[in-house]
Formats: structure tokens, sequence, C-alpha cells
């Protein structure tokens, strides 16, 4: 009750606080209002008054003719104020009464060069050019400068002052008369009701729909972003804005047309009732209409088109629109139409700027969110790490995968320090992510060795136990609320991202995936999150138990129709194009989404990378990655020794195949083991071909 009264009480005194500012703006808005007209009217002599007088002959004195703009400039500031007051605004633009200030000096010193010829002193007492004030300024600058210098200095000075006024740099202003000359307004109509298309096999194909409105983009807004200084994060800045949008109508409905006329030359009547058009492909909402055909008792029927007789004609619509592929989408998730995806014949790119300075990804409220790249109405798509909770990527060689993974980097070192996030690239091509060490988010430099990428992986388990333990000692469930106590240092998120998922399981399958699976099923309460991507998207890379964990899914171009139903259980990843064409599954809903991807280039990285480099030279850094101790103790002795040596003793045969069969484990683990079962004679020398050592039990027998 307390606390509700000191609230309560707080909130009253800040509300009379601001009900009195807003009466004290009213009565000096009052004031200078009726000081600016009464001044006006004496300076044109219509009123006569001894106060009235002196005080309109002292401003001409001081101003001269710009008496008469002083005289409007208290009106003007009063109206303001009074204004400021009724709408309950708090902060008035001075920004403008200065510069308005400088406007009017430089004009008054302006009008005491105008009259060179004349006494300028003798002109200020008579109360012409530009008073004792314009005398003064012009003065003090003829003397130091010169006449013509002078003016010029002056002109300067009066377009700054205008410019600061208006509150807009002559860029803006000059892009403002631009876009009120040439930019035509945008007129919606509704769309006609028309009645229900039916077509009978003995009429003619009924007269094509007028033209419909095409739905483009929305212009972005930008949001006003906090500034990236007071948190030391990078300003967008550093990556390079979106390209021009390019929209041909004539084209839009030549192939809405095109659509129609040969659906109908078939026997499938329909309509196109929505365009939208993407940075890579236009969707044609498409509604199916009625065929009308007589039965034996002499009625006419009519029957609704099938949507799977407009799926079977998809080539037929490819080789008509003389694009392919041509996806069909039906129904589209939400609506009553049938989507044909039709490529564009000009690709816009998308900037991972864009989507970060959009509406839609700055109103998200999470430390991980991505942006993932524009649907087909071009609308931005962003996504949350932490509710996906681990997200695969899959797709054919040079589909767009690893700058998707570029771009999912840039927006998280975007948005984090090293202190919040820390990240773990494994990269077995060597070439894809290198380019990111030296960041200090970084928990060692790039990893590219497959044993050390098991290593990291069982470090990471480790570090989940842990976590967890944490969480159970403190009361907590997750991470935010962890993080929340004041009295604990707060724990780092951690991201995990592997490149390329198939060399890794063709090295040491078993291993990998269940590690991979603990990861998955454990660590989303602990912060700590998964992206994989391979270009092998089969049964033996993503395996059943893989795929159970990852409900959040990409696939980009695959070969086969086969590959898209390992990734996202249905088909339809073999008909995209490539090059950042993408399908989005989320982990809250089934349904596929049509994406492109954000690209990041080269020159973009280098300039983030660059700037974290130069603010993690005062970071702490580490000289060993954190799972150093564990491959040491790895290296000295292996849990497994005794149990090696107690199988070959009782099989009487010993490869590095038959201990990874035996006891579950990757290669490079089994091939130590044997290296140590080598030094302690137990197995005698490899003698190639593939054969089996010869095992050297006579020596040790019990």
């Amino acid at each position: 009750m307390a606390g509700k009264r000191s609230e309560s009480s707080g909130s009253g005194s800040q509300e009379g606080f601001t009900l009195e500012r807003n009466l004290w703006q009213e009565i000096v808005g009052l004031l200078l209002l009726a000081v600016g007209m009464v001044t006006l009217l004496s300076l044109l002599s219509v009123t006569h008054g001894a106060l009235s007088d002196r005080w309109a002959n002292l401003l001409r004195q001081l101003f001269g003719w710009g008496a008469y703009t002083v005289a409007l400039g208290l009106g003007a500031v009063g109206v303001a104020l009074l204004l400021h007051s009724l709408r309950g605004v708090q902060e008035m633009p001075w920004e403008r009464v200065i510069g308005a200030e400088l406007l009017l000096a430089a004009t008054l010193a302006l009008l005491h060069l105008l009259f060179t010829g004349r006494d300028p002193f003798q002109l200020a007492q008579e109360g012409g050019g530009g008073g004792y004030v314009g005398w003064a300024i012009s003065h003090l600058l003829i003397t130091a400068l010169g006449p013509m210098t002078t003016a010029l200095l002056l002109a300067v000075i009066g377009l700054v002052g205008l410019v600061w006024a208006l509150r807009l740099s002559p860029r803006q202003l000059a892009q403002r008369a631009m876009d009120a000359l040439f930019q035509q307004p945008e007129v919606t109509a509704p769309l006609p009701e028309e009645p229900a298309m039916s077509v009978s096999s003995r009429e003619a194909p009924p007269a094509p729909a007028p033209p419909q409105v095409v739905s483009r983009r929305p212009r972005r807004k930008r949001v006003a972003r906090p500034k990236p200084e007071a948190k030391g994060l990078p300003p967008l800045t550093l990556l390079d804005p979106d390209a021009p949008e390019t929209h041909r109508e004539a084209a839009l409905q030549e192939r809405r047309q095109i659509i129609e006329e040969t659906l109908t030359s078939f026997g499938v009547p329909v309509r196109v009732v929505s365009i939208n058009q993407g940075p890579t492909i236009t969707q044609f909402g498409v509604e199916p209409g009625y065929i009308e055909r007589r039965g034996d008792d002499g009625r006419i029927r009519r029957r609704k088109v099938r949507v799977s007789k407009i799926q079977a004609l998809g080539k037929d619509l490819a080789l008509a629109l003389a694009a392919s592929p041509v996806r069909i989408e039906a129904p589209v998730p939400g609506r009553s139409i049938v989507g044909i995806e039709v490529p564009n014949s000009e690709i816009s790119l998308v900037a991972l700027r864009g989507i970060m300075e959009s509406e839609v990804f700055q109103a998200l409220d999470s430390r991980l969110k991505l942006a993932l790249g524009r649907d087909v109405s071009g609308q931005p798509m962003v996504a949350d790490l932490t509710a996906m909770p681990h997200l695969l990527i899959a797709g054919a060689t040079g589909s767009g995968k690893s700058v998707c993974i570029n771009a999912i980097i840039a927006a998280l070192l975007c948005q984090n320090t090293h202190r919040e996030l820390r990240l773990l690239l494994v990269d077995p091509k060597r070439v894809e992510l290198t380019n990111f060490n030296g960041t200090p988010h970084l928990l060692s430099p790039v990893v590219v060795e497959v044993e050390e990428v098991i290593r990291a992986l069982r470090w990471v388990t480790g570090e989940m136990d842990e976590r967890l333990r944490l969480f159970a000692q403190a009361g907590v469930r997750n991470i935010e609320a962890y993080n929340k106590r004041r009295n604990r240092e707060p724990l780092p998120y951690i991201v995990i991202l592997i490149d390329e998922l198939a060399d890794l399981m063709m090295v040491s399958p078993d291993e990998v995936e269940r590690l991979v699976c603990r990861i998955a099923q454990l660590a989303r309460a602990t912060g700590i999150h998964l992206v994989m991507a391979t270009q092998r998207p089969s049964v033996d890379v993503v395996t059943g138990l893989i795929k159970a964990n990852f409900p959040a899914r990409i696939s980009f171009a695959v070969t086969s129709q086969v590959d898209s139903r390992v990734v996202l259980d249905t088909g339809g990843a073999e008909k995209l194009l490539g090059r950042g064409d993408m399908l989005y599954m989320a982990s809250d809903s089934s349904k596929l989404v049509r994406l492109q991807g954000c690209f990041v280039s080269d020159k973009e990285l280098a300039k983030l990378v660059t700037f974290w480099r130069r603010v993690g030279r005062g970071a702490p850094t580490e000289e060993a990655p954190p799972w150093a101790a564990m491959a040491s103790q790895e290296e000295e002795v292996d849990e497994l020794l005794q149990e090696a040596i107690a199988l070959v003793r009782r099989h009487e045969r010993a490869s590095i195949s038959f201990l990874q069969r035996k006891l579950r484990i990757g290669y490079p683990r089994a091939a130590r083991l044997m290296d140590q079962l080598e030094e302690l004679d137990i197995v005698g020398p490899d003698e190639g071909g593939g054969r089996s050592r010869k095992v050297l039990i006579s020596e040790f027998e019990e």
C-alpha cells in the first residue's frame, strides 16, 4: 500500500507540475502575443500611446527596418507557446528560435551595408537600415574583413539560420521539393464485384477481368534506433542500404492475363484477385471459378474448379509465361486462393540493413533476433532464435547457406556485445567463417579440425550441465530470470554455428549425433542455441533424431524432391531459384513461407569485424579455448582404455573400425586408443592393406 501511495503521489505531483508549466506557457504566450501586436500597430502608426510610441521608437533605433520583423517574431513565439501548451508538449524547439535570431542579425547587417554612401551611425539614429544592432555588426565585420567579404559571410550566416529554423538540411529541402513535384499520389480503388465465373464446354471463354490492384511493398518508415555508442554497438551505417525497388505494372498485368487465358483454355476458369510482387518472385492469387454442365435431366449444374486441376497445369503455365520453375501453393495459408509463384525477370537485392531498420525488427524484443529476409509480398521477415530454439539450414552447393549464416552472425554482432553473447564457429571448409577471427565474441578462433569440434561440443555439454545446476540452486527456470538477479554475475548467451554438418557426420556420426541431440534437448533454458547447415540433406546426415530436435528449418534450393522431404517433410524446395531463395518452416507452424534471404557482402563483414577488433583490444582475451584442458586429459589417459584392452583380448583382433563399432566412438578417439594400445605393446604395428593388427596376448596373460 505504501508503494502504491508513493507511486500515486509521485504521479500526482508530476501531473501538477505539468499543469503549472502549461499555465505559465499560456500566460507568457499571451503576453508576448499582445506585445507583438501592439508593437506592430505602433510601428505602422495605427495606435497612439506614450508607452507604445516610446517602445516603437526604441525598436526603430535598435533594429531599424528590422523592427517590424522583431514585432512579428514576438507574436510568433507567443503563438508557439500557446500551441505547445494546448497540445501538452513539454519541449520548445529553441533551435528554431536561435536560427531565426541568426537570420535576423544577418539581415540587419546587410540592410546597413546597402547604405554605404550615408553615415551609418546617423542612419541608425533615424531608425533606418538595421538600426544600432545592424550598424554594430556591420561596422565590426567591415573593419576586420572588408565590405565584400562581410556581405558574403552574412549571406552564409543567414542561410544557416534559415536552415536551422526550418530543421531541414539543404539536401532534405531539395528532396522534399522533388517529391512534391514528381511523386504521384497512390490511388487504391476497391475491386469491382463481379459475378462468379462460369464456363460451359460449348460457350466461348469469358472476357478478361479488369486490371487488378497490384499490392506493392509499402514504404518503410525509419524507426529511431537508440544510439549504438551508448552500449558500444556498431552503427548500422557500416552496412549497405536497400537497393531501389523496380516495379513494372504493365508486365504484371500482361502475366495476369496470360495466366487467366491459359487456365481458361484448358477448361479451368480462374480469376486473379491479387498480385504480390517480392524481390525474387511474384505471387498471383488465383480464385477458382465455376464450371456449368448440363445434366441428364436437362438442368444446368455448377461445379467449382478443383485445386488439383490447377496444380496439374503447372508446366503448361511455365511454358505460357516463359518462366521456370513455377511453384503453385494450394491453398495460400489463411486465404481461400491458390498462389502461383512466378520468377521475376529482375531480382532485387535484399540488404540486411533494410530488414534491421524495419518496424517489425525493431518491435521484436529479444537479444537473439534474426533478420531472415523478405517474403513474396516484400514484407520483412524476422525470427527469434530463443523461441526456435535451434535452426537447421540445408541446401545444395551455391544456394546461399553460407551467406545466410554470415547474415545471422552479422545481425547478432550488431545487437550484442562480447559480454552478452559468445559465439562458437565451426567451419570444416576453412574458408567461409575464418574472416570472423579476432572478434571478441568468439570463444576461440574458428574451429576447423574435426577432433577439436568433438572436444568443443563436449565442453558445451559440460557448460550446459553447470548452468542447469546454477539455475537449480538459484531457484530459477531460465537464463533470463537468472540474469535479473542483481547479486549474481550475468551469464552470456552461447550460439554454436556449424557450417557443414555432413563432414562431421562422416568422420564421427555416433558421437556427433549424441552430443548435438543432447544439447538440442536441454540447452534452451541455459541460453545455448545451435545453428547447423549442411549441403547434403540425406537421412544419414539429417537423421530422424536430429530433425525431431530442430523444429525450425530453412531449406534453400535442393537437387531432388527426396532431399526436400528430408528437410521439410514435404516437397517444394527442388523448385526454388537458388541465390538466397528459400523456404522457412517456423517452430510454431508447419506452414512454409517463401523468402528471399538477406545478403551481406564481404566488404560489409570486413567493416563489422574491424569495428569489433578495435573494441576488443581492451577486452580480456583467452590464450587457449576453454576445452584445451579437456583435450590434454584425453591425451594423457582415456577412460575407455581398459575396456579396449578387454575387447582386443576377448576377440583376438584389433582395428580402428572395430573399436569404433564396439565402443560407439568416433574415428579420432578410436585412433588415439589404438596408438595407446600399441605403446603398451598390446597390439602390434599396422601391417597396411586394411588388415587387422596382431594382438600380443601371450605377453600379457594373467
